[in-house]
């Protein structure tokens, strides 16, 4: 696990939306900058450049002076406002609704391999979208050359009010990762609109659903969904159905009294698996006794 900050730039006019709280878009029940936060939930730091608001996890503010400066001016802000521990740094934007710890997780893999191995492009990772266009806001950086470049244009341009992201990604040498889902970004009501329904497809609802039910609840845990149905199916089955949600609720309490975590959670899991299982078999026997005894008499 390699070390590093994050900073998510939240900021922005976005026009294209009429004006609307970009971040605070909800798709699937979580606002559009939760999701990304969650994506990044373990840097050592997070900064979110932005005005204030509630967020479901903890996050350092930072602004850019003047506002409306645009992101390279946002992005300085966040830079200045790490704690400056970490020698990568992540930088995302607040409008990704598919952004996945995985791909984070891809980027400072990809960063840390490139310069333990020495490649000519060792200071950042960013992803590319289908179209093979550079996505500077779903990135990982080293830090001091990203610094470095910062204070340079800084120093040329008198300001980094207005200048666009191009200049920063030209003058550094970068490694691209194509992702069109993860590199996706809303930047219109129809992008929005497209999100939402991809994450209730059938292949992508149940992840989704749990994900905004651990934010909404204030829960980091892992959770193995196929222990959980199996367990739910095997209560439904051979209990009765009503049983499924509430055998589910009595492992998740079981759990948190036995101290938490994914290992508490399969012990109790497996526990009531088992009583499922032996009260199955009960009512087999039980049914299969009452069949003998119900037999016509063969004389």
């Amino acid at each position: 696990m390699n070390a590093y900050e994050a900073i998510v730039l939240a900021g922005g006019a976005a026009r294209r939306l009429g004006g609307a709280d970009k971040p605070g878009v909800r798709i699937g029940g979580r606002a559009l900058l939760d999701r990304v936060l969650a994506a990044c939930a373990d840097a050592r730091t997070t900064v979110v450049v932005a005005a204030p608001r509630p967020t479901a996890r903890p996050v350092t503010w930072a602004h850019e002076d003047p506002p409306g400066g645009g992101p390279l001016a946002a992005l300085d802000a966040g830079v200045r406002a790490l704690d400056g521990r970490a020698q990568s740094v992540v930088v995302l934007s607040a409008d990704l609704p598919f952004l996945a710890p995985s791909t984070v997780r891809t980027l400072l893999d990809a960063l840390h391999e490139n310069v333990s191995e020495s490649h000519e492009n060792t200071d950042g990772v960013l992803l590319t979208d289908g179209d093979g266009r550079d996505q500077p806001l779903v990135a990982a950086y080293r830090a001091d050359p990203l610094r470095r470049v910062l204070a340079d244009l800084d120093a040329e341009h008198g300001s980094l009010t207005g200048l666009p992201l191009r200049l920063l990604t030209r003058n550094l040498g970068l490694t691209r990762i194509t992702d069109p889902v993860a590199s996706f970004d809303c930047d219109t009501w129809d992008d929005i609109a497209a999100a939402r329904s991809r994450i209730r497809e059938h292949g992508h609802v149940l992840d989704e659903w749990i994900s905004a039910a651990k934010d909404e609840l204030g829960l980091d845990l892992d959770v193995d969904t196929g222990v959980v149905l199996d367990l739910a199916r095997d209560a439904a089955h051979g209990v009765a159905r009503p049983a499924a949600p509430l055998t589910t609720f009595l492992v998740g309490y079981a759990a948190a009294q036995a101290g938490g975590g994914p290992e508490a959670v399969a012990a109790a899991a497996a526990k009531a698996a088992a009583l499922a299982d032996r009260w199955a078999r009960e009512a087999a026997a039980e049914a299969e006794a009452g069949k003998g005894d119900a037999a016509p008499d063969a004389g």
